[in-house]
């Protein structure tokens, strides 16, 4: 029988790429806006402005999806906005059936209303501390650096200064095109002599290159979205599947791909989900985990996400256990938590909702 929305809400789910400024509640965003003064909404209206985040998400381009953000942002430069969107965002996760979250956050876009770099990253931990508390949710916290600025380095040392109260790893977001990673090279190469974790977003605006770059170079342990690796995947008559060097390299070594179907679907990385190259990079058992993105202007939640490649590729519970454990062996916790959680919450839920064999 095909699964439902609400019975994959039910099972534990983990998520690797959640942006904490694209999944605002719009009643947030107005009731920030009035107590911030921050004027620049398109509309007051709860109802109407969450129309508004979705609408600008269908325009098919990157750049395009990406205005929302200025009003997300725009509300979010106080101490206790981002508090109190930290401390949503984990509720309204764990209201999903999320166990486990990364998101992740640029603190460079939060400093307008002059709060410091620190101060920023100790509001959104504390958000999430608040957040989780009595919940059956942890959620630690991602530094996103902007790839068009020049603070990647000092982004990446404020990821490493606060690694103890609940950062995990170091990110670079925003186009692609014109702007590679290589270009922030010096953050990386700070973040692997500290020993701790990166992910980059690659492969989503722009093709193989990227990925390329992201890898080779600047040492990605993670691809976010990564969806363009399909380039390097060749289908001949026959369903023969070839893959080029660069997906070999991926597979092989087994580096995972933060795949967000309906958020690529908006910017013009895929054409549906039907056509979404999870379907798939699944099959070739690429290590594909599946992703919000941005739930507010996306429209989505996780079990959503699951629930629309259940029906594009008819997955059933052995397939969404099996991304998820994908995305719990990628996550950036440490390993005998990681373990933990599979063994113990994972498995176990699952277990109780799939049919015997």
């Amino acid at each position: 029988m095909p699964v439902t929305v609400d019975q994959i809400r039910s099972v534990p789910k983990v998520l690797l790429h959640d942006h904490l400024d694209g999944g605002l509640r719009p009643r947030t965003i107005v009731e920030l806006a009035a107590e911030t003064g921050y004027q620049g909404l398109p509309t007051t209206d709860v109802a109407e402005l969450g129309r508004w985040m979705a609408g600008v998400a269908q325009r098919g381009r990157l750049e395009l999806y990406l205005e929302a953000f200025q009003h997300t942002v725009g509300v979010m430069q106080t101490r206790d906005a981002l508090i109190r969107v930290a401390a949503e965002c984990a509720e309204d996760l764990a209201a999903d059936g999320v166990v486990y979250a990364e998101v992740r956050f640029a603190p460079e876009l939060h400093v307008a209303g002059g709060l410091s770099l620190d101060q920023v990253v100790e509001a959104v931990l504390e958000g999430f501390r608040r957040g989780s508390r009595d919940r059956d949710i942890t959620v630690y916290a991602l530094l996103t650096a902007l790839r068009t600025a020049a603070r990647s380095l000092e982004i990446a040392e404020l990821a490493v200064r606060h690694r103890d109260a609940g950062v995990v790893g170091f990110d670079i977001a925003g186009a692609e095109a014109g702007w590679p990673p290589s270009r922030h090279l010096d953050a990386f190469q700070y973040v692997a002599r500290e020993n701790f974790h990166n992910t980059i977003h690659a492969g989503e605006g722009f093709g193989l290159p990227s990925i390329w770059e992201a890898l080779q170079w600047c040492g990605a342990e993670r691809l976010g979205h990564g969806v363009r690796i399909i380039d390097d995947v060749q289908l001949a008559a026959g369903g023969h599947v070839s893959l080029g060097r660069l997906a070999s390299y991926v597979r092989d070594r087994r580096i995972p791909l933060e795949m967000c179907p309906t958020s690529n679907v908006q910017t013009g990385a895929a054409g549906s989900i039907k056509e979404h190259p999870i379907g798939l990079l699944r099959e070739l058992l690429f290590r594909v985990t599946v992703n919000t993105d941005n739930r507010l202007m996306s429209g989505v939640t996780l079990s959503s996400e699951f629930h629309a490649l259940a029906e594009a590729f008819g997955y059933g519970w052995r397939d969404i256990e099996w991304l998820t454990i994908n995305a719990m062996k990628s996550a950036f916790a440490p390993f005998d938590e990681r373990l933990r959680i599979i063994n113990t919450v994972i498995k176990p839920g699952f277990a109780a909702v799939r049919p015997a064999s």
